[in-house]
């Protein structure tokens, strides 16, 4: 019943994006809180895998990015829970956070997961696709979470690429708009 329940709501979350009735509301936020409140909301899932997460906040404790605060958080607990889902037991995830060209910060989560097949590779943001068909639908998601990060990462203006390798793991990357002072919302 609850697998049922998350594919209601991930049925719903893109269907308003479909129509346009879902807006992004960008607002000034920290970027290391919403990461920290993430990782402690998904303790647990790593805990179970017996995942080592490393976060490189490069002894920053405040990085203002402007963006949806709420649909960012869901965007990293998709990809971060992707990663733990699909990781190798013992493994590592990694968030990177780095300062790019034109204001811009490069949020990355790199694991030495399954990694993702060159033929599945074009179509991991399509809607209900899977790339590990042999998994117990029990433990996979509804197959719509890269479809709705795509959906708002797209929203917010911004890019989503990912690097991978089977067997030998995934890098997704994200930019997001650094907030800089003068800027105005």
């Amino acid at each position: 019943m609850e697998r049922l329940t998350y594919i209601i709501e991930d049925l719903d979350t893109i269907t308003k994006y479909d129509s346009g009735s879902e807006i992004i509301n960008k607002t000034i936020f920290n970027l290391i809180d919403t990461v920290n409140n993430v990782l402690d909301s998904l303790e647990s899932s790593l805990n179970k895998r017996t995942i080592s997460l490393f976060f490189n906040q490069s002894d920053k404790k405040n990085l203002k990015v402007l963006g949806d605060e709420k649909k960012i958080h869901q965007v990293l607990t998709n990809l971060i829970t992707n990663s733990i889902r699909y990781g190798v037991k013992e493994g590592t995830i990694e968030i990177k956070l780095k300062e790019i060209e034109n204001s811009k910060i490069l949020v990355s989560i790199v694991d030495n997961g399954l990694g993702i097949s060159k033929e599945d590779l074009p179509r991991i943001f399509e809607r209900f696709y899977r790339v590990e068909k042999t998994r117990n639908r029990d433990e996979g998601g509804s197959g719509l979470g890269l479809s709705i990060v795509k959906h708002i990462i797209d929203g917010h203006d911004e890019k989503i690429s990912v690097q991978t390798e089977e067997g030998v793991g995934s890098n997704f990357s994200f930019t997001l708009e650094l907030y800089m002072p003068d800027d105005q919302l």
